[in-house]
């Protein structure tokens, strides 16, 4: 029988984004100047006001109030009008010390025994629904929003667009679970004001059903068939949406969890990724088990895969792997047999996970909008400053764990 699925994606623009963005633009300072940092770092953004909180052992020192400001800057909150703007807001850090207890069950005088960050079960998923092994729903919602951004800074074609939003996306799937159609979308964009209400929501749906889709369709033809003259469209259902980000809603580090993620597809071990250098396997053990589940799909173990790891707090080796092929394996053996493979391919201690997915490099600004799996793998130059003017360039590696590189080794092991 058929059935609806929905996933939703928000903007970078969105309150609890912004603080997942300057959470993670510390992180990524902090590791440029001193790769073993250790941090974990909240941002609560409200009106007027960014509060930085958390625990650091590190080498260097940063200036976090200007690197705050300029992610706020960055994302487009440069108005007065907006009731948050980069340069004007106060910026509060209670940023400490790391606790001694916490970190004499990470370090180790053998690095390879690195206990992890914390206890805990991570997921990892992959589909091979589309391209990208990604949700459908989940893609299509992160790609609206993504658009609809572009379409903000050009000023073009919309110029009334403000920076939060959030968009949904509900599709129809067949009998052999196969999405056939979008049944409905949803977009909330915050606006600027307007003198007619009902001129106002008219003009917004007309704008974004005649400007943000076609353009949806163009950049995406893969998805076109999916597009009907049937899609329910709701554009700003509440209506008015003048007061949005920090002012409209308080924002807080870590909860779009499943925005990060797969959109509710999977599972998810309940743990944010923001905010937490690598030594922390709520972050790094769900890239590595999102690698582990793309390249067994990528390799053709089964059309959907779901991996659990789980971990003691200062205990290097998982407790366990656990995978679930939802009964689309296409090899002759269980999925406990399976995960003794897995489990002899991808070595998921700490280190060897920071090591294998590049994760002791400043990578993380770039995953705390429009989710952290299904991203594109790129190699980028990045600048970092510190207060007394030292100037660093490096060369990273972005979205390892999105690399088709042990599909191959895959293929091998399970004979396909």
């Amino acid at each position: 029988m058929s059935y609806l699925f929905t996933s939703e994606s928000v903007s970078e623009g969105h309150p609890d984004k912004i603080a997942d963005q300057i959470s993670d633009a510390l992180i990524d300072n902090f590791l440029a100047f001193d790769p073993e940092s250790k941090v974990a770092c909240e941002t609560l953004v409200t009106t007027g006001q960014v509060i930085l909180a958390g625990e650091v052992k590190s080498k260097t020192y940063l200036d976090v109030q200007q690197i705050a400001r300029d992610v706020i800057k960055k994302i487009g909150y440069t108005k007065s009008e907006y009731m948050f703007e980069a340069n004007s807001c106060g910026i509060l850090s209670a940023i400490h010390e790391q606790s001694q207890d916490i970190n004499q069950g990470v370090d180790r005088t053998t690095k390879e025994e690195q206990g992890a960050g914390d206890q805990g079960m991570m997921f990892g998923y992959a589909t091979n629904e589309t391209e990208d092994f990604m949700p459908l729903a989940l893609d299509l919602s992160h790609k609206l929003l993504q658009e609809l951004a572009v379409l903000r800074r050009e000023n073009k074609e919309i110029t009334y667009l403000r920076p939060d939003a959030k968009s949904q996306v509900t599709l129809e799937y067949d009998d052999n679970n196969k999405p056939v159609r979008i049944d409905a979308i949803v977009i909330s964009t915050q606006h600027d004001d307007f003198d007619e209400e009902s001129t106002m929501l008219a003009k917004i749906k007309k704008d974004l059903v005649d400007i943000l889709i076609p353009r949806i369709i163009k950049n995406n033809p893969q998805y076109a068939h999916l597009f009907n003259d049937k899609i329910e469209y709701h554009i700003n259902p509440t209506g008015k949406f003048v007061i949005g980000g920090p002012h409209g809603d308080t924002g807080l580090t870590g909860r779009k969890i499943i925005v990060d993620t797969y959109g509710g597809k999977g599972a998810h071990g309940g743990g944010a990724f923001s905010g937490k250098d690598p030594s922390k396997v709520d972050r790094s053990a769900a890239y590595a088990t999102r690698h582990i589940a793309k390249n067994l799909v990528a390799a053709g173990v089964a059309d959907e895969i779901l991996v659990q790891v789980s971990y003691a707090i200062g205990v290097a080796k998982p407790m366990g792997i656990y995978i679930n092929t939802y009964g689309t394996g296409k090899v002759n053996k269980t999925d406990g047999e399976i995960a003794k493979i897995v489990e002899s391919i991808f070595d998921m201690r700490p280190y060897f996970i920071e090591q294998r997915l590049k994760l002791r490099n400043p990578i993380y600004s770039e995953t705390a909008a429009y989710g952290h799996m299904g991203r594109k793998p790129e190699t980028v130059n990045k600048t970092f400053r510190t207060p007394n003017g030292e100037e660093k360039m490096l060369s990273v590696e972005l979205f390892t764990w999105e690399k088709l590189d042990y599909a191959d080794q895959v293929k091998t092991a399970f004979g396909i």
